[in-house]
């Protein structure tokens, strides 16, 4: 296939396609905005619209949930979890007011394995051009596809208002803002710039995303509002700094999502190790509004 052909092909990546969405992951707590030591909640979920549920991984693959508090402290929140046992997966207590950042890995022991149409349209929707590129460039277009796969979640919870937050001298504002936008050392991760919950509210939504410690082009992300979730709000790729802009939301519940993959050796299992990384956030319904 000469360049033209895979350029064309390539372009589709910025498309949406809603069976493409059916793998997007992440941490729901039944409120984003909790008061200090209140016990909260918590589902993991998976998909989209009438494709959404709650995931059934099981607790054995997940390797690290923990809390990140405005001080940098660490709080391990594993013992918390108990995926698929009953009407929630897990909860979370957090006594200090401010923005927490809770963070979840999973291992990468999950495999998919579909046919050569479904997985070269699955690997379009998302952008992962590293494996359609690979496909083409070997002619294995028509050929079934297989990976291995992990997952990555991230969640900014606000403990108490805002304006209560830890910031009364510059340095401990400092710390409260580099909680949220530091690296939490995540192989894919999505890193706001700013703490969307922060007053004033930024008047955009920037993010940075990274692969393996460094800025990642190219890569799809979405904006999806949760309370309406067949389709993204928004879609951005982003820049050769890995940046990407969005509106900043005004209310509601949202969820930032983004899918890197790598091709494997041809000794693996699998064809390529795929990352699913997210990041969900939510601010209260303003006065007046309705659904």
């Amino acid at each position: 296939m000469n360049k033209t052909a895979i350029h064309t092909l390539l372009a589709a990546v910025a498309c949406w396609s809603a069976n493409g969405a059916a793998h997007d992951f992440w941490v729901q707590p039944t409120s984003f905005r909790v008061q200090p030591d209140i016990v909260t909640p918590l589902t993991l979920q998976v998909g989209h619209g009438a494709y959404r549920q709650r995931s059934p991984i099981s607790a054995t693959r997940i390797t690290r949930f923990e809390a990140i508090g405005p001080n940098g402290s660490l709080l391990d929140l594993r013992s918390r979890l108990h995926p698929g046992g009953g009407p929630e997966d897990g909860n979370f207590q957090l006594a200090e007011p401010g923005t927490y950042l809770l963070v979840l890995e999973t291992d990468n022991k999950a495999q998919s394995h579909l046919p050569a149409i479904r997985f070269n349209d699955y690997l379009q929707a998302e952008g992962l051009t590293p494996a359609l590129e690979q496909r083409i460039r070997t002619g294995r277009m028509d050929a079934d596809g297989s990976e291995s796969y992990s997952r990555r979640a991230k969640v900014l919870v606000q403990v108490g208002d805002p304006s209560s937050s830890p910031s009364a001298t510059p340095e401990a504002a400092r710390a409260a803002q580099q909680a949220v936008t530091r690296p939490v050392g995540l192989p894919l991760e999505i890193v706001p710039e700013q703490n969307p919950y922060g007053e004033p509210r930024p008047g955009s939504l920037a993010v940075r995303v990274l692969f393996e410690g460094r800025p990642l082009p190219r890569a799809l992300v979405k904006l999806t509002q949760l309370e309406h979730d067949s389709a993204p709000f928004e879609t951005q790729l982003s820049d050769a700094a890995g940046r990407a802009v969005f509106h900043m939301p005004a209310e509601g519940t949202w969820l930032l999502n983004v899918i890197w993959t790598r091709p494997l050796p041809r000794t693996s299992e699998t064809d390529f190790e795929t990352i699913f990384s997210s990041l969900s956030f939510g601010f209260p319904a303003r006065r007046g509004s309705r659904d």
